[in-house]
C-alpha cells in the first residue's frame, strides 16, 4: 500500500488539454479563475471570453490551453476525483478492518470539503460546490460513450471501485455493491444540493450531514 500512495498523483487525462495548464503560470491562473468564476455565475453562463476579461488575457490564450468549456469542466472534475483517490488511499492506508476502512472512504467521498492549502491555484472548497452543482453536465452529454472509450472518466470510475472492493471486504454476499458506491458517490452531491436549495425533500441539514444519512445506510444493508 505505501508503494501505492507513493505513486498517487493528481492526475488528469492529457486528452482533455491542449497544453497542460499546470506547465505555466498562466495555465495554472485559467484553472484558479475558472473555479471561482464557475462558482459565480454558473456553467451555463461561463465562457472563455468572459474568463479571459476576469484574468486580463485574451480569449485566444485560453484556447491554447482547453478546446472548450465543456473539456474544461471534465479536467475540473477528474482533477477533483484524482484528489479525492488521494484522500482516500492516504487516509485508510493502514486501516486493517474492513468495515472502519469503507466507513473512512464513505465519509470522504460525502462530507463537505474544506480547502487544502497545499495546492495554492485551487480552492478546493469552492470546487466541491461546482461538482455539487455541475458534475452531472460532464457525463450526461450525447458523447459521453466516446468520451468514455477515451478515458475521460477512469479516474472517477477507479475511485468508485476501490469503495466496491471495501464492500466486497466487508461482504462479500452482498450483490449489487457497483451500484451501492456509484449511487452514493453521486448521490451525496445530490443531497449537498437539496440540503442547500430544496430543504423539504431531505432530511439532511446542518445536524444531519449527507454523511451520516450513507453510514447509517451501509451500516443496515452491508452489517451481518
Amino acid at each position: 500500500m505505501d508503494q501505492i500512495i507513493s505513486n498517487i498523483k493528481i492526475q488528469v487525462n492529457d486528452k482533455l488539454f491542449v497544453k497542460d495548464p499546470v506547465s505555466s503560470a498562466l495555465g495554472k491562473k485559467i484553472i484558479e479563475e475558472s473555479i471561482l468564476l464557475i462558482d459565480s455565475i454558473g456553467f451555463d453562463d461561463f465562457t472563455f471570453k468572459k474568463l479571459g476579461e476576469k484574468i486580463g488575457s485574451n480569449e485566444s490564450s485560453i484556447y491554447r490551453y482547453f478546446e472548450n468549456k465543456h473539456k474544461l469542466l471534465v479536467y475540473l472534475s477528474s482533477w477533483y476525483w484524482s484528489w479525492m483517490e488521494y484522500r482516500l488511499v492516504f487516509a485508510t492506508n493502514n486501516i486493517t478492518d474492513p468495515f472502519e476502512k469503507l466507513q473512512i472512504a464513505i465519509t470522504i467521498v460525502t462530507e463537505k470539503i474544506e480547502d487544502d492549502f497545499d495546492t495554492e491555484y485551487i480552492n478546493e472548497s469552492v470546487l466541491n460546490t461546482i461538482i455539487i452543482q455541475e458534475f452531472t453536465k460532464s457525463l450526461h452529454t450525447k458523447e459521453v460513450d466516446e468520451e468514455n472509450k477515451q478515458g475521460y472518466f477512469l479516474i472517477y470510475k477507479r475511485l468508485i471501485n476501490r469503495i466496491i472492493l471495501m464492500v466486497n471486504e466487508v461482504n462479500p454476499e452482498y450483490p449489487y455493491a457497483k451500484s451501492l458506491i456509484s449511487s452514493i458517490v453521486e448521490g451525496s452531491l445530490h443531497q449537498h444540493f437539496l440540503m442547500n436549495h430544496l430543504k423539504t425533500i431531505t432530511n439532511c441539514n446542518e445536524t444531519k450531514k449527507p454523511t451520516d444519512f450513507y453510514l447509517h445506510l451501509i451500516s443496515t444493508l452491508l452489517k451481518k
